[in-house]
């Protein structure tokens, strides 16, 4: 089977991280692969396989062009494949052959807020011309498949493949722990890093000595939302930092050494910083939203009532009052609970299963 996976989304954000993780268990799969996005990127993944060709492609997704002017080379290729994989909700015009997506979230719906009108309105027409395209749908966790279902229907398959952790976040040594509280996010407002800088202000007035720090340039966090100016402002006083963009392994240090990661998101469709802290031996305060209470249940974090200021303060402070600063150590069955293995392992098995076995050799 050929199968084409869209990979322009590599490297951006989560949808990038799925991708990242799932690419290298679908390319040591039998199938034969086209891959769509930039070949510098893309050429990490490529070396050593002789089953997959690289096709460049520019095309923003989502854009007029991806829709309404694809270029006619690059849906011929696509065509002559048996199937398109894409690690998100768009889906070029012109595509004949099945297509599978994965859809992380259905924020927008759930939270109007974040949107104009018109804005939710277009996001709405592409979620809905996923869900219509797609032979099936995967989602990261039984939440958003709830979501997913409720605002789109249940007249498709929609199939969860969590989220997982990245391997260079496993192989790392224990060092010792500073006073650091680490926050990975951006500053929309379901992120809910608003509430988290009014925690730790009233905790730092009654006496917390640790440093907050942002993962992210504070030139992007100041201009991505207007509703929070003064407090970016001021961040220095609050004892607030900003890391600006890190390697990999810089990440990888300032996790492990971090007291703490706070996680206050109003929504999520799965949330990986916790988990990324927690593996690397940081522990983990996060909401108790229902995707946190779902995909954290098991695991050795704390929860505080999602939107409680003095909720999180109280409990931001006991965490990091109440003992020294220890290395977290998880068991080797949350270690691997979530493994982008399984996640690759499972799309592949509902593509063979939705395909017509004319399509099932290699």
């Amino acid at each position: 089977m050929k199968i084409t996976i869209d990979c322009r989304f590599l490297n951006a954000s989560g949808v990038g991280v799925y991708l990242q993780g799932c690419l290298p268990y679908f390319l040591d799969s039998p199938h034969s692969f086209l891959l769509l996005g930039d070949a510098e990127k893309l050429r990490c993944f490529t070396a050593g396989h002789k089953n997959c060709a690289v096709i460049p492609c520019g095309i923003k997704p989502f854009s007029i062009a991806e829709l309404l002017a694809f270029p006619a080379h690059l849906k011929r290729a696509i065509n002559k494949t048996d199937l398109y994989y894409s690690p998100y909700f768009n889906i070029p015009g012109g595509v004949t052959v099945p297509v599978y997506t994965t859809i992380h979230d259905i924020i927008f719906p759930d939270m109007p807020e974040l949107v104009s009108k018109a804005g939710l309105a277009a996001r709405m027409w592409f979620y809905h011309r996923a869900f219509r395209r797609s032979k099936k749908i995967f989602t990261v966790s039984h939440f958003s498949k709830s979501r997913i279902e409720h605002f789109l229907g249940n007249i498709k398959p929609v199939v969860v493949t969590h989220t997982a952790i990245l391997p260079y976040l496993l192989d790392f040594q224990k060092i010792e722990k500073t006073e650091k509280i680490l926050f990975i996010g951006n500053i929309k407002k379901h992120k809910g890093l608003s509430y988290l800088l009014d925690a730790f202000i009233a905790a730092r007035a009654e006496g917390l000595p640790h440093k907050l720090v942002i993962v992210g340039s504070k030139d992007n966090f100041r201009s991505a939302d207007t509703s929070m100016p003064a407090k970016l402002e001021q961040a220095d006083s609050f004892g607030v930092e900003f890391t600006g963009l890190l390697s990999n392994e810089k990440l990888k240090t300032l996790l492990a050494e971090a007291a703490l990661l706070v996680q206050p998101s109003l929504y999520e469709g799965f949330g990986l910083p916790p988990l990324e802290a927690m593996v690397t031996g940081t522990q983990a305060l996060v909401s108790d939203i229902p995707v946190f209470k779902e995909i954290y249940d098991v695991f050795p974090v704390t929860f505080f009532r999602a939107g409680d200021v003095s909720d999180l303060k109280e409990k931001l402070m006991n965490l990091l009052y109440a003992q020294e600063p220890r290395n977290l150590v998880l068991s080797d069955d949350l270690a691997e609970k979530y493994t982008f293995k399984k996640t690759a392992a499972i799309i592949l098995e509902n593509i063979h299963e939705a395909c017509p076995a004319t399509l099932l050799t290699a």
